[in-house]
């Protein structure tokens, strides 16, 4: 675990644009969560994933979590996290910042004049900026992770 006992991020790379698109097909109709309901036997369009979670190629890159400190916020160990580096850091976002040189994802958070790095997991304390060295890279848009079972 890192010395600041949080979830780290790994960086992956810019979100280039695709010279190939690759688009899957979006089924015409919306999927219940709760009790079941006929689905439609058509697709409604293709979709780009890519063009979905990336707004701007230019500002965005792709991190991996590594830690379970945020895990309230749906970020998994392992999980792809889309940052885009043109989104302003305000309270309450989920950003990817260096701090003292070590990346790491948590939520902004000030606390009157203070600022801190708070985790969505309970186990771990904020984290004061008062002293630190910290420079924001972008704010986490998108997290993308398989669910138990389900990797190939």
């Amino acid at each position: 675990m890192s010395s600041i006992h949080q979830t780290t991020a790994a960086v992956i790379g810019p979100a280039q644009a695709f010279t190939l698109q690759h688009h899957q097909p979006l089924l015409g109709c919306r999927v219940r969560a709760g009790f079941p309901s006929p689905a439609d036997d058509h697709l409604d369009t293709d979709i780009d994933l890519h063009a979905h979670v990336v707004k701007r190629p230019a500002a965005t890159f792709f991190v991996r979590a590594e830690g379970d400190s945020m895990l309230g916020d749906g970020i998994h160990h392992g999980d792809l996290m889309v940052v885009d580096r043109s989104l302003e850091a305000l309270p309450d976002r989920a950003i990817v910042i260096a701090v003292d040189g070590e990346l790491t994802v948590k939520r902004l958070e000030r606390v009157g004049q203070r600022t801190y790095l708070t985790a969505s997991n309970p186990r771990f304390r904020p984290i004061p900026l008062d002293g630190r060295e910290a420079h924001v890279w972008g704010v986490v848009t998108h997290v993308v992770h398989a669910l138990p079972g389900a990797s190939a």
